[in-house]
This record gives structure tokens, sequence and C-alpha cells, in this order.
């Protein structure tokens, strides 16, 4: 837009972070843990898979009250809230898959179009999908949903692969993380869009960080390596924690947007960390 009289060039925290190698490492770690702690939940503590959905669900709630009175990114609340919404996104599918006897390949259909339908509308609202731009609550409150629906569908493709070919958790892991590769060399060499490229690595990720997840918590009678749901749960979370303070101690991941706003809207929001571009400079 450009520059007139009654608007002003101002500067914002973006509320979620800049992708950075970090970011991908972090993130596959917490669809890992989302994986066997949905597991150790439902199975091993006996809670049942109804009663775990419920409880997790409100625990993410919660998780993501306090993301969103953020106004810049946190990393303690944003990857708090990416764990909780990966366990949930795993419950939703095995709710559907197990308690109502969903088939997998209409699950996974059905979460490809609503994760559609949510993108369409992002973009019909925002003009836009970047995760570069995700300063007001509106794009946020998109930006999560549409994060829910990457983890159910990541859940609901990883399984179909899985159970249709009969690949096991290596194999399984290995084929996705080849597909991950592929987008990158796209990416950087191809010409690949960085939006579609992001969104695609990003449901990806979820049955490439299940497989190996499963790998390392299965028993060794079905193919894993029988650390169990515990252990496995706590290595990713002591891992998760370490990378946690690590970007909150360096600011690791903090990215900053330009936008044009009213003059006077500006002045109203300088305490919620707006300032001029020259100030930023």
């Amino acid at each position: 837009m450009p520059a007139t009289t009654e608007t002003v060039k101002a500067v914002v925290y973006n509320r979620v972070p800049r992708v950075t190698p970090d970011f991908w490492l972090i993130k596959l770690m917490a669809v890992t843990m989302g994986e066997t702690a949905a597991d150790y939940l439902n199975v091993q503590m006996g809670v049942g898979l109804t009663a775990t959905s419920l409880i997790m669900s409100v625990v993410l709630a919660g998780a993501l009250i306090w993301q969103f009175a953020q106004k810049r990114y946190v990393p303690a609340a944003y990857w708090l809230s990416v764990v909780l919404i990966s366990i949930v996104g795993t419950l939703i599918t095995d709710n559907l898959v197990d308690n109502l006897n969903v088939p997998l390949v209409d699950t996974t259909i059905g979460f490809a179009i609503a994760l559609a339908l949510t993108f369409l509308l992002w973009f019909q609202t925002e003009r836009t999908l970047s995760i570069h731009s995700i300063f007001t609550g509106r794009r946020e409150a998109f930006y999560w949903l549409a994060i829910l629906f990457t983890f159910a569908l990541g859940t609901a493709a990883g399984d179909l692969v899985a159970e249709k070919f009969a690949l096991g958790y290596l194999a399984t892991g290995v084929l996705f993380g080849m597909v991950i590769i592929s987008l990158t060399i796209g990416y950087f060499f191809l010409g690949l869009d960085p939006v579609l490229g992001f969104w695609l690595v990003y449901i990806l990720t979820r049955p490439l960080g299940a497989s190996f997840g499963d790998l390392m918590s299965q028993p060794t009678q079905y193919g894993g390596l029988g650390l169990g749901t515990i252990i496995t749960s706590a290595i990713f979370l002591a891992a998760i924690v370490t990378i946690v303070v690590f970007m909150s101690l360096r600011h690791e991941g903090e990215e900053f947007v330009e936008i044009w706003e009213d003059s006077d809207l500006a002045a109203a929001n300088e305490n919620e960390s707006l300032a001029s571009a020259g100030e930023e400079g």
C-alpha cells in the first residue's frame, strides 16, 4: 500500500517463529513426542481414547489461551501449543478410526479437504497464507487451525501408508524422509513456491516423526527398539525443553513484519511492540 498522510509504516513482531533448522528439528521432535505421549496416556495408563482426548483438548485450550495472549513469538508458549496440538491431532484421527470405524482412506481425504478449505478461507479473508505475517489474532487463529489439520492429516496419511504397504516403522520413516528431501531440493533449486513447500513439509514431518517414535517405543517383536513410550517421550521432552530454553535465551526465531496502518492506531498499539521502521533500523 502506498504511503499517505494518514498511514505510517510500522514494524510489529510476528507471533510465530522464523523458519530455521532449529524450527524443523524441534517440530520433528514435538510430533514424535505427540505420537508416543498419546499412546502412553491411552494405552499404558489405561485412560482410554475418549477420556485422553477430552483431557488433552482441555489442556490444549489452556495452552492456546496463553499463546494468544502473547503479542510476539514466545518459545515456551508456542512450542507447548505445538506439542499439545500434535497429541490432540493424533487423537482426533485415532478416535475416527478406532471408535467410529472411519476408514483411513476416508479420514485422509476428509482432513485433506478440511485443510484445503481452511487455506481457502484464510486466503479469501487475509489475501495471504504467509507464515511471515501472523500479527493479528484472526491470522493466528487460521494458522493454528491449519496446524491442527496438518497433524490429523499427517497421522491418517502415515497410518494409511504403513498399513496399506506394511512397510514397517523404519521403511515408512525413510519413505517420508525421502519425499521431504525431494521437496527441499525443489524449494532450493527448482523454484518450488515457499508457502506450498512449507505446508507440504509441515504435513509430512508428522508421519516421519511418528514412524521414528514408534520405531523407538514399540516392542521388538513388532519391529521397534523396545524403549517404551515413557522413555521415548522423556528423551524427546528433554531435548525439546533444552532447545526451547536455548531459543528463549538467544531470542532465536524472532521475526518482524513491516505493515502500514493508521497513525492513530499505531500510537494506540505502541505498547504492543509496535515501533517505527526507522527506530528498528
